[in-house]
């Protein structure tokens, strides 16, 4: 039943991400939406806020993960079980996919007065600014490895936090650092975000690339999966870096 119930919070925290993450895209995306051209201030801030509103609900039960690339880092490490990644992946994948059919409904009734099929996909999926293969999967590596390098040290940070006697760590780590990793997330966006839109986790990408291959879109165009591999296996790769990096500083004591 406790892994019943991470595999649980995994599917609920992703969907959660999707949900607010992907509905902030469709907001200032997709025509006639009261946000419609909120640009990347608002974009990049409703995604960081969709991570913290994530590792809020589910953060005491699984620790919430919700990105294949923290758990397969983290397992890398030895700082998370290796028999819990393939449910726990499988429980990302499928909340993302749902999370993304919750903002098609969502917005059921804009896909028909928005014209162009990128920003339909876009809602969906990332994609490059400039199409160039080594360096899109260079992108996603780097900003990979600087979300779960930031995970860590922002843990970490949550078992030393006091003010003369009074311990503060368990309000920082139940209080603030879900807040501090949606701030991580922000800052991702904002500086590293525009080359490729920013996957940094597989399972936000991909989830919603099929949910926008299966859900019945009007005029939605192709999924793109030629590019489809990139923000899978660059945020894998920038994931594991990123906690070696952790691990061989020794910064975490």
């Amino acid at each position: 039943m406790q892994d019943f119930s991470v595999y649980l919070a995994e599917f609920i925290g992703t969907a959660i991400l999707i949900l607010l993450g992907g509905g902030v895209v469709a907001g200032v995306s997709l025509a006639r939406s009261k946000a419609l051209a909120g640009g990347w201030i608002v974009v990049t801030l409703g995604w960081g806020m969709a991570v913290a509103m994530a590792v809020y609900v589910v953060g005491t039960t699984s620790g919430a993960h919700i990105n294949p690339a923290v758990t397969l880092g983290l397992a890398s490490i030895g700082e998370f079980s290796w028999t819990l990644v393939p449910g726990y992946i499988a429980a990302q994948l499928l909340g993302a996919f749902t999370g993304a059919c919750l903002v098609f409904l969502a917005y059921s009734a804009h896909w028909k007065h928005t014209d162009d099929e990128a920003t339909k996909l876009g809602v969906f999926s990332t994609s490059p600014g400039v199409r160039n293969p080594v360096a899109n999967l260079t992108t996603e590596v780097i900003g990979t490895a600087m979300l779960v390098l930031g995970i860590l040290g922002i843990g970490a940070n949550s078992g030393h936090v006091s003010v003369g006697d009074a311990d503060l760590s368990g309000l920082f780590g139940t209080g603030l650092a879900p807040l501090l990793v949606g701030l991580l997330v922000l800052a991702i966006g904002l500086s590293l975000g525009g080359p490729t839109g920013y996957a940094i986790n597989p399972a936000r990408d991909l989830g919603p690339r099929i949910a926008h291959a299966l859900l019945p879109i009007p005029g939605k165009g192709s999924s793109d999966w030629g590019y489809a591999w990139i923000p899978v296996v660059g945020p894998i790769v920038g994931g594991v870096i990123g906690a070696w990096i952790w691990h061989l500083t020794g910064f975490g004591g």
